[in-house]
């Protein structure tokens, strides 16, 4: 029973972790401001994993601690939001 409660609180701190960033934020992920990057909504996504997962293949081993729990919880988030963005119709 521990795993499914140690599970449920990771998709609670994840879940909490999104909403408190779309209230600070608005929906900026579904609806980018577009000064710079004219990219729509899910490509903007696909590049800030893509990023996050180049910063995990060129984190040094020293720093590999300190950097992976941050990079890990912002994979997880984008990847969440690739879903509701999904959900919401915006696929391209």
């Amino acid at each position: 029973m521990e795993t499914i409660n140690l599970i449920s609180e990771e998709c609670d701190f994840v879940k909490n972790h999104l909403i408190k960033k779309n209230k600070a934020y608005g929906n900026s992920f579904a609806d980018p401001i577009g000064i710079f990057s004219k990219l729509a909504p899910m490509e903007q996504l696909n590049v800030r994993i893509d990023d996050k997962l180049k910063r995990i293949l060129n984190t040094n081993e020293a720093a590999k601690a300190e950097v992976a729990e941050d990079t890990d919880l912002d994979l997880i988030g984008y990847l969440v939001l690739r879903r509701v963005l999904k959900r919401m119709g915006i696929e391209s």
